[in-house]
C-alpha cells in the first residue's frame, strides 16, 4: 500500500501568513504516527516567482518524507530550477520523473510563462508518453486541471487543448490518476476515463458560485489530500483540514 499526501498552492510571498499556513501543513504531516511514501506539492509554490520566495519554500517545504514539487502559473521556471532543484536556470518546461516504491510520478510543467492558463507543450507530451511507455503505475501530475471544476474564474484558466493529454492517456493503461492543483479546492472528477484529483489550497480556499459572491476565502484553514493506492491497484482519497 502507498500513501501520498497532496497539497498545492502555497503561494510563498514573504508574508508570515502564507509561510505560517504552509508550515502548519508540513508540521502536521511530519507529526503523523504512520509513514507517508511521498508529499506532492502541485504548483504555485511562489506567488511572484521571486528568488526570496523560493528560498522560503526551500526552507519550509521539507520533510522526513520525500517531497515532490512542480511549477504552476505563478512560478518562474528559471528561479524554480535554480533555487528548488539546484539546476542552472532555463526556460524549457520543468518536467521531472520520480520513482517512489513501485510507482512513478510524472511531474509535468503545464505553465505558460507570463500567463495564468495552462498548456502541455509538445516536448512535455512526448516526454510523458516516454514515461508511460515504461509500464509502471504512474501518477500524472500537473498544476492546471484538464477539466472544468465549475467555478468560472478557474475554468477560464484551466489546461488548454486538454484533448492532446487525453490522447496520450488513452494509449496507456498504467495511469493511476491525474493529480492537479490550481483550483484551491479539493475536487474529484474524471478525465479520459482516469480519476482527476485536485488538492485543496494551502494559502486560501476557492468559494463556489452557489456558496458565495466572493471568489476566495483566506480565513478557512488549509487542507491536504491523502491518496491511498492499495495492493489491488485501487485508489482512495481522503481530504483533511489542518486546524
Amino acid at each position: 500500500m502507498m500513501v501520498i499526501a497532496h497539497l498545492s498552492d502555497t503561494h510563498f510571498d514573504g508574508d508570515p501568513r502564507a509561510t505560517g499556513r504552509a508550515r502548519r501543513v508540513m508540521d502536521y504531516l511530519d507529526a503523523l504516527p504512520g509513514p507517508l511514501d511521498a508529499i506532492l506539492v502541485s504548483g504555485d509554490i511562489a506567488d511572484h516567482g521571486l528568488t526570496p520566495e523560493y528560498e522560503l519554500a526551500r526552507e519550509h517545504l521539507v520533510s522526513k518524507f520525500p517531497v515532490l514539487l512542480l511549477p504552476g502559473n505563478h512560478d518562474v521556471r528559471g528561479s524554480f530550477r535554480e533555487v528548488l532543484l539546484g539546476e542552472p536556470p532555463g526556460t524549457a518546461p520543468v518536467d521531472r520523473v520520480a520513482k517512489i516504491g513501485d510507482a512513478v510520478f510524472a511531474l509535468c510543467d503545464s505553465s505558460i510563462p507570463g500567463r495564468a492558463d495552462g498548456l502541455l507543450a509538445d516536448e512535455t507530451l512526448d516526454w510523458l508518453e516516454s514515461v508511460l511507455r515504461q509500464g509502471a503505475p504512474t501518477f500524472v501530475c500537473l498544476h492546471h486541471p484538464p477539466v472544468a471544476v465549475h467555478e468560472p474564474g478557474i475554468d477560464r484558466i484551466r489546461l488548454n487543448d486538454a484533448d492532446r493529454l487525453a490522447a496520450v492517456l488513452s494509449r496507456h493503461d498504467n495511469v493511476v490518476a491525474v493529480l492537479c492543483g490550481h483550483a484551491h479546492a479539493g475536487v474529484a472528477t474524471t478525465f479520459a476515463g482516469t480519476p482527476v484529483l485536485v488538492a485543496p489550497g494551502v494559502v486560501s480556499t476557492l468559494l463556489l458560485p452557489w456558496e458565495s459572491d466572493r471568489l476566495v476565502d483566506r480565513d478557512l484553514p488549509p487542507a491536504v489530500a491523502f491518496h491511498v493506492l492499495d495492493d489491488e491497484g485501487r485508489l482512495t482519497t481522503h481530504f483533511r483540514v489542518v486546524a
